[in-house]
C-alpha cells in the first residue's frame, strides 16, 4: 500500500484518485480550493489543499492543467522532496474548438520543466497518450491493447510507476519503458494528433499502441 496524493480534481484527477483507492492505496486528492470543490466531489477519498495533500505522500500524481502545472507545483518543492511525481498532464495551447493547437514547451516537455523546477523530486511521465480520463484506469476496454509509456531519469522511480500502472489494470506487457525523461517530448507531442483523430473517428476512447 502506497500513500498517494493526486493533485487536480478534474476528470483525470477524479478518475485516477478513485481507481488508485480501489486498488488498495491510501489516496488524498489535492485541490487549489478544496472548500469550493468539496460539495461536488463524488470520489470517496479525502480532499485537501495541494500542499496538505502532497505532504508525506510517497507518490504524487500531477493531474493539474498542464499549462499551469509548473507554476502550481514549484511552490510545493518542500512537500514533494524525495517523492515520485507521476506527470500525466499535457501542456498545450488550445484553439477555439478546445483541442490542442501547439505545445507550451517545444523542444522540451512539461515533464522536463517540472523536473527542473523540482530537482529534489523524481519525475516520471506516463498515461498522457490515453483518453478520455476514465480509460487511463480501464485499459482493457480498448479493442486493441494500448501502450502506457514511461519516461524518467530515475530507474527505481520508473519501476515504481510501472507497478502502479499494473494496479490500474495495465498488463505488464502493455507498459513500455522509454528510459530518460527527454523521451517525454515524443509522447507529449501525441496530443497534437487528437484533433484530427476525433475529426476522423468521432469522440471515441483512444490511445497510442505499439504493434509488435
Amino acid at each position: 500500500m502506497t500513500r498517494i496524493a493526486v493533485l487536480g480534481t478534474g476528470a483525470v484527477g477524479a478518475a485516477l484518485a478513485g481507481a488508485l483507492a480501489r486498488a488498495g492505496h491510501t489516496v488524498t486528492a489535492g485541490s487549489r480550493d478544496p472548500a469550493r470543490r468539496a460539495p461536488g466531489w463524488g470520489v470517496p477519498v479525502p480532499l485537501a489543499g495541494l500542499a496538505e495533500a502532497a505532504e508525506g505522500a510517497d507518490v504524487v500524481v500531477n493531474a493539474t492543467p498542464g499549462h499551469e502545472s509548473v507554476d502550481l507545483l514549484r511552490p510545493l518543492a518542500p512537500q514533494l522532496a524525495g517523492s515520485v511525481l507521476v506527470d500525466v498532464a499535457n501542456a498545450v495551447r488550445t484553439g477555439a474548438d478546445g483541442f490542442a493547437s501547439a505545445l507550451c514547451y517545444p523542444g522540451s516537455s512539461l515533464a522536463e520543466q517540472l523536473q527542473r523546477a523540482l530537482p529534489g523530486t523524481r519525475v516520471v511521465k506516463t498515461l498522457n497518450t490515453i483518453g478520455p480520463a476514465e480509460a487511463m484506469a480501464a485499459p482493457d476496454t480498448f479493442a486493441t491493447p494500448p501502450s502506457a509509456f514511461v519516461s524518467g531519469d530515475d530507474d527505481a522511480a520508473r519501476a515504481e510507476v510501472a507497478a502502479l500502472l499494473v494496479d490500474l489494470g495495465w498488463r505488464p506487457e502493455w507498459v513500455v519503458d522509454l528510459g530518460g525523461l527527454a523521451t517525454a517530448r515524443v509522447t507529449e507531442a501525441f496530443v497534437l494528433l487528437v484533433r484530427p483523430l476525433v475529426r476522423a473517428l468521432g469522440p471515441v476512447p483512444f490511445g497510442l499502441a505499439v504493434a509488435r
